[in-house]
């Protein structure tokens, strides 16, 4: 959600931060701005809607030769989408100049305060308050670094930031607060941004700044500290990214290039993890011994969204496998029902970007409250890795698109491996061991032959484009499937979707039934296939249309449209089961003329609540 770039060296600012802007725009935003500094004055440009519309408005005036500014796209939170909500945001004077992501839990009050000070507000935003706030104690602060710590200490809530001094034009300030800000070190000059995406085009040598955290940024140096003004110590990283893995290559859009990468995203997150000798995994990122295993007796998954249901799958392959009790949950919910800690559980929390506000959260409390808790995410470095400090990295690659495709698929192969490990060090036989590394082996060629019917998955596609709602049905480990085929469907073409777990349409939801109310049918060939079959002939003799998605051998006339998924190992099931639902809600999309990689109101990176 939202995007920061930030840059202050030799080269003309505005067309570096616009480029970042554009980088960031798989974030999730409906307005951008930016605001450059030269001889004194700070000049900002807004507009509400696409970085395009940016663009453009820059064109109508002259170019401006500043090499220093910040720039922003904001996903509304105080104050609907318009040009003076958008950011950045300037005191009254128009000496600061502010970006901002994150949500200013107090922001109410401040602005009170604010006004009630004779400070005439122009916007709705938590974020204008900053810059007054900034403004106010540069009287007596003795840096902009100061003045920004000062005015920190008095605001509640997350926020990630850059500021901008028309009086100080050789540096920015940086702060972090539960909202990812990563500098990035060129040769003479410096950029700052949410993401490294906005920074990998002219650097892969960044530093991730820690909540709680400042930085003073200028052309050739940065110096980091505290809220309480201790200096920090931070050596840049090199990050394994490069800009083409940012760029369309021949696609029409992200969200279909990612699931078309899905098999060699699998092959990497399996590379160097299975061994054949011994039947197991090995996820050395763990930092869990073969004892530390054996002690684990239960396991509990905690993602939002995609990586919820993710967790779902996760939980079902741990318990068929290891035969110990696992479950996911919403980490959302985690935290606010004050959550009793076993001291016996692992704890695995899941996010792409591991900058999940929620997600991260959860983590935090269950610090405080002693668990044992890994990461599962895509990015190095980021908060939840951070916080966790061991885990399982899902080598899925950056993913752009808002839905969730090849890192979704990863989490589950990874849930799989850990599943296998924890299987291995109990009773999980070697046999059954060897099986199931066979089984995720096969896995990216079982991919390829899914992807590779996309023209069949695309003509059921438009038949059922008109439908209004539908429901997706599964059992076991059909649920999370067809839970996650309904979040697709839902998320990237706005038709209404709900799943349910198969033995429950008859306790309520049947009732809904007819001739306008397709249902995707979730029928792996296991041992529930005869009530699955069963769950068809009960909508069919309703006049449901039904599509079944399946890997087993239906009757013929069963099922209105068949999508088929080639056989694997029954436990690696969800895996394969999920990809043609990827391909279902695109085409859907596609046929609706749906924006498919920036649906409506939805954001890549969740980092408020």
């Amino acid at each position: 959600m939202c995007g920061i770039v930030g840059y202050i060296g030799s080269r003309v600012a505005t067309p570096v931060l616009v480029e970042g802007l554009h980088r960031l725009e798989y974030r999730g935003y409906d307005s951008a701005g930016v605001a450059v500094l030269r001889r004194g004055r700070i000049t900002v440009t807004k507009a509400a809607g696409r970085v395009r519309d940016l663009r453009e408005r820059l064109a109508e005036s002259a170019p401006s030769p500043a090499t220093v500014g910040i720039a922003h796209t904001r996903w509304a939170t105080h104050g609907e989408p318009s040009d003076r909500n958008a950011h950045p945001h300037l005191d009254a004077e128009g000496r600061i100049a502010v970006v901002h992501n994150g949500i200013i839990e107090n922001a109410e009050q401040l602005r009170a305060k604010l006004v009630a000070d004779g400070v005439e507000l122009v916007s709705e935003t938590d974020t204008e308050a900053l810059a007054h706030l900034i403004a106010a104690e540069l009287a007596t602060a003795p840096s902009l670094e100061d003045a920004v710590r000062a005015a920190l200490r008095g605001v509640e809530g997350t926020y990630g930031l850059v500021v901008l001094d028309r009086t100080r034009p050789d540096e920015l300030v940086v702060a972090r607060n539960g909202s990812p800000i990563v500098l990035g070190v060129g040769d003479g000059e410096m950029f700052v941004a949410s993401d490294v995406a906005a920074l990998v085009h002219h650097t892969q040598r960044v530093v991730f700044l820690d909540d709680g955290e400042l930085a003073t940024v200028s052309a050739g140096a940065y110096r980091t500290s505290t809220l309480d003004s201790r200096r920090t110590s931070k050596e840049p990283t090199t990050v394994d990214l490069v800009a083409d893995d940012y760029e369309l290559g021949g696609h029409s859009d992200f969200m279909r290039k990612e699931m078309y990468e899905q098999p060699e995203a699998i092959a990497r997150a399996l590379r160097g993890r299975l061994d054949e000798r011994f039947a197991t995994a090995h996820l050395g990122g763990l930092g869990l011994d073969p004892m530390a295993l054996r002690a684990v007796k239960r396991v509990k998954f905690l993602g939002c969204g995609s990586a919820y249901y993710a967790g779902q799958m996760g939980a079902t392959l741990v318990e068929e496998l290891a035969r110990i009790p696992a479950d996911a949950e919403p980490a959302s919910e985690f935290r606010y029902r004050n959550p009793v800690v076993d001291p016996d559980a692992l704890y695995v929390a899941i996010s792409q970007s591991g900058e999940t506000l929620d997600t991260l959260a959860a983590v935090q409390e269950l610090r405080r409250k002693g668990g044992l808790v890994i990461g599962a995410v895509n990015v190095v470095g980021s908060a939840i890795a951070r916080e966790c400090g061991s885990g399982v990295f899902l080598h899925a690659g950056p993913e752009v698109s808002v839905a969730s495709t090849k890192a979704l698929t990863n989490m589950t192969v990874s849930f799989a491996m850990l599943a296998l490990l924890l299987g291995r060090v109990r009773d999980l036989s070697a046999a059954a061991g060897q099986r199931i590394v066979t089984g995720l082996r096969a896995l990216p060629e079982r991919v390829d032959e899914i992807l590779a019917g996309e023209s069949e998955v695309e003509r059921i596609a438009k038949r059922f484009a008109h439908a209004r709602h539908m429901f997706f049905l599964g059992r076991v480990r059909g649920w999370p499937v067809a839970r996650e085929g309904a979040q697709k469907l839902k998320e990237i073409s706005y038709v209404h979707a709900e799943a349910y777990q198969s033995a429950e349409l008859k306790h309520g939801p049947l009732a809904l039934i007819d001739a306008e109310m397709p249902s995707v049918v979730i029928v792996p060939e296991d041992e529930l296939l005869a009530k699955n079959i069963g769950t068809i002939e009960q909508i069919r003799a309703r006049g449901g249309p039904v599509i079944a998605v399946t890997n087993a051998d239906l009757p013929d006339g069963l099922a209105d449209e068949v999508i088929r998924v080639p056989r694997g190992e029954p436990e690696l099931d969800p895996i394969l089961l999920t990809v043609p639902l990827q391909l279902l809600a695109y085409h859907t999309a596609t046929a609706l003329g749906r924006d498919i990689d920036k649906p409506r109101n939805l954001a890549k990176s969740v980092t408020v609540e």
